[in-house]
């Protein structure tokens, strides 16, 4: 361990180590790639141009897409480009690049999907003063504090994990990934890994157990309603982010709340596809598929036309 060499860059193996499993997956990820791209850039126009969906729930909506746009570009290209030219390189500030614009997509959306809670919890449990509570200016704030708080967590965890040294390049991953790059380390990394996991632990913690107090009040105040049209709205309009935040969380967890020593690469990136890749790609038919606003701006943009 005192002889090691740091390497100048990595070897991501990608989807598999089966040359016939890699081709199979480049085609189905490139597909849902490009879905992806698809579904998101059509949220964020849709909301942008529909004056009928500027309203708080669509602003933080829009922000969301552009999120999950940034993440799944952040990895999906550079895995098929490496699939398809025959060579996963990638060097050291690259993947370091890579860490850093993933964290900070992932922890942003985390403290967003917290101010989508608390914006769903206002509009239900308090609607008379809804209004007044979220302004424009107040939405942007949510936002911008989303995105520092996240450039925090994305800063802490690249210098975390890029003060090792690595003496083996090969990752067994589809890009740079946290967990894969700490089985790398030729010194001991339990004093990153603790500090890593604390920092992790706080924040994805913190933002869930706030986001459930968030639909404890919603559920208990829907449950309350006496019409029945306004419980079936309410449930509507919240069932698209609870669905969200289950996926991010349960997937997310998974893989960034257990130890090091326990990791899988089979396991880590079978939960990657679904935090990385799946989940960006479900969120637009989400929250189109049970909105009607969403929808007819959706029809409306690609029927008749910006």
């Amino acid at each position: 361990m005192t002889n090691c060499t740091r390497v100048p860059e990595f070897i991501l193996q990608g989807f598999s180590v089966i040359p016939e499993v890699q081709t199979f997956s480049v085609a189905i990820f490139l597909f849902i790639y490009m879905f992806s791209l698809l579904g998101n850039v059509s949220i964020i126009i849709a909301v942008t141009l529909d004056s009928h969906l500027h309203t708080p729930m669509y602003f933080f909506l829009k922000h969301l897409s552009f999120i999950d746009f940034c993440s799944t570009s952040t990895t999906l290209p550079r895995v098929l480009f490496a699939a398809l030219a025959g060579s996963g390189v990638i060097s050291l500030p690259a993947c370091a690049a890579q860490l850093f614009v993933f964290m900070l997509c992932a922890a942003t959306e985390c403290f967003l999907l917290t101010s989508m809670a608390y914006d769903r919890y206002l509009a239900i449990y308090q609607p008379l003063t809804y209004g007044a509570t979220m302004t424009q200016e107040f939405c942007c704030a949510l936002v911008g504090v989303a995105w520092v708080n996240g450039l925090l967590f994305s800063s802490f965890h690249t210098a975390n994990i890029f003060t090792l040294s690595f003496c083996d390049p090969t990752v067994e991953h589809f890009f740079c990934d946290i967990p894969p790059l700490l089985r790398l380390s030729c010194t001991d990394p339990h004093k990153h890994e603790t500090a890593g996991f604390i920092v992790s632990g706080c924040v994805i913690m913190s933002c869930f157990i706030l986001t459930v107090l968030s639909y404890i009040r919603i559920i208990t105040t829907v449950a309350h309603m006496k019409s029945t049209q306004g419980r079936q709205k309410a449930f509507s309009t919240c069932s698209s982010h609870l669905i969200t935040v289950v996926l991010f969380y349960g997937t997310g967890s998974s893989a960034y709340m257990r130890p090091a020593n326990g990791y899988s690469s089979l396991q880590g990136r079978l939960a990657a596809i679904f935090y990385s890749i799946l989940t960006p790609t479900l969120n637009p038919i989400i929250y189109s598929m049970r909105n009607k606003d969403m929808k007819a701006a959706l029809r409306k943009l690609y029927i008749c036309g910006p």
